[in-house]
């Protein structure tokens, strides 16, 4: 999933590959992961999204297209739940600030975040 992204996310065939049943597949992420198998998928889009839209030569629409996201209204309201601004303000806001850091290190400290999680790195 964490290569594949863009790709539409099939349970089934995941759970196969890993000899499992869907179901059994699904608990079992969860656990593992903490978030179902869709949930992570869609946070690693929105990883890929906010770097996209960092650059700021893709309309928010062509950023929806290429993270594998088809509908616009449920990948807008998916970043703004995990970022906490719209895709529309995120692209607008100036990121020159974070030019100089790694990309590695930029990936883990701007990770969307679910609501009661710690920011990973910063403990809170």
């Amino acid at each position: 999933m964490d290569r594949d992204y863009a790709e539409p996310l099939d349970v089934p065939a995941l759970a196969k590959a890993a000899l499992m049943s869907p179901g059994h597949f699904s608990r079992s992420f969860r656990a593992a992961y903490g978030e179902t198998p869709y949930s992570y998928l869609m946070t690693r889009r929105i990883e890929r999204a906010k770097a996209l839209l960092r650059r700021g030569d893709l309309s928010v629409t062509d950023v929806c297209m290429a993270v594998g996201c088809t509908s616009l209204g449920s990948f807008s309201s998916r970043f703004t739940e995990l970022v906490g601004e719209s895709p529309s303000a995120y692209r607008a806001r100036d990121h020159e600030h974070g030019a100089a850091i790694p990309a590695c290190v930029a990936k883990t400290r701007t990770r969307p975040v679910r609501n009661g999680e710690a920011k990973p790195g910063t403990g809170t």
